[in-house]
């Protein structure tokens, strides 16, 4: 029977770990208490979490045992990985708020009943801390030169690399040695870009308790170009239906180039890796249904089926004649306001952020209304345009609204 090692070996999910051999033979003949840390910088979790999540349901299934990790002290800080500035200062106050809500968003991902996983605030054990009594306990273990050729490190050196973040790394090391005393975890797992801060807490595990403690990292989502995927007009993919709706999260998924829909598929659903195999020999046009199956499976497990249904009919109606479009992200225009010019509307309908911007995307042929493309900016929004009562406006290859006449 294939273990989970094996399972997220095959889906491309692993991208380094520490002890190969002893990893396999522990997640194929023990049940481990592992951990996965989440700094909550932002009031909602991303689709870089979710990866996150991801691997740690795999990891579930199996009967392993995961600790989700709340950054509540490591946040007051600020991870300096892949970033080229300080991040900005955060208070308590909205910290706590962000971890809340981050607690809310991945019951729908974790089981916590029973004892099946666990989740902590490393606030409770960092804000704590007697600095001079921390520099002695955890700071003598800790080469600067070895910290300074660390990749999270290195890449700040030109800009400046302050003193409050060079702390960073031995926070989140004392994290794992803490979770490794209390909690008997013997795992982290993290992107692939926090490898030297998970090395740091094995070392640390290794010199104060001489014990192995092991490492694992996973794939950051990047498209097949090694760009990094996530983002959206507005900003990030967020998980939160408040700042993207489930149709516009649908179709984020819906709408991934043919190059990347097989992996995407393997790295962030639970499709059987037998089904990936046949849709691996789709090409063309086929593999439309195939991104149909990736939009529907990440947007059920982040809103749930019923969203995802309604998100995947809305799609249907954009995409094939005669289906219902009452799920389709929809905007009220007054009978007062018709008369419009076509980039008037783009500017009132959220389309475009500018009157400039909406220009240009008619100018190059960015915009059509029903099936037909509108190219000329004094194009005039009339009501001999609206049948029955609404139309649809395309922008681009991606974003449909559909404009009902109030």
């Amino acid at each position: 029977m294939k273990n989970v090692f094996d399972e997220l070996k095959e889906r491309g999910l692993i991208a380094q770990m520490t002890h190969e051999e002893e990893i396999k033979k522990l997640l194929s003949e023990e049940k481990i208490t592992f951990y996965i840390g989440f700094d909550p910088t932002a009031d909602s979790l991303h689709i870089g979490h979710f990866m996150q999540l991801v691997v740690m349901r795999h990891m579930q299934n199996a009967g392993h045992r995961p600790i989700i990790l709340l950054g509540g002290g490591t946040t007051m800080v600020g991870d300096p990985t892949g970033k080229t500035d300080m991040r900005p200062m955060i208070t308590k106050e909205t910290i706590q708020y962000n971890a809340d809500r981050f607690k809310e968003q991945m019951s729908k991902f974790i089981d916590f009943s029973d004892g099946k996983a666990i989740m902590v605030n490393n606030a409770d054990w960092l804000l704590d801390l007697n600095y001079v009594d921390f520099l002695r306990e955890v700071g003598v273990h800790f080469s600067v030169n070895r910290m300074l050729s660390a990749e999270c490190f290195k890449t700040r050196m030109e800009r400046g690399l302050s003193f409050l973040e060079f702390n960073y790394m031995l926070m989140q090391s004392y994290d794992f040695y803490k979770l490794n005393k209390d909690y008997g975890c013997i795992m982290e797992f993290g992107g692939d870009d926090q490898w030297s801060n998970i090395i740091g807490g094995i070392e640390l595990i290794r010199r104060k308790e001489s014990k192995e403690a092991y490492g694992m990292t996973f794939t950051l989502l990047t498209t097949s170009e090694g760009k990094k995927m996530g983002k959206t007009e507005k900003g990030a993919l967020w998980l939160d239906p408040e700042k993207v709706t489930p149709y516009e999260f649908y179709q984020y998924w819906r709408n991934v180039d043919d190059k990347d829909v097989i992996r995407l598929l393997k790295l962030v659903t639970f499709v059987p890796m037998s089904e990936i195999a046949e849709y691996e020999k789709l090409e063309g046009q086929e593999l439309n249904r195939v991104k149909e199956r990736l939009a529907y499976e990440v947007t059920k497990m982040v809103h749930g089926e019923e969203e995802a249904e309604k998100a995947n009919a809305a799609a249907k109606a954009v995409f094939g004649a005669g289906a219902d479009d009452s799920n389709m992200p929809t905007f009220e225009l007054s009978r007062d306001q018709l008369g419009l010019n076509i980039v008037d509307l783009l500017a009132v309908s959220n389309l475009a952020p500018s009157k400039g911007e909406g220009r240009r995307l008619v100018q190059q042929g960015g915009i059509s209304i029903d099936g037909n493309k509108v190219d000329d900016i004094s194009y005039v929004i009339d009501e001999s345009i609206f049948a029955d009562g609404k139309i649809v406006v395309k922008k681009g290859k991606k974003v449909f609204l559909k404009i009902v006449l109030a």
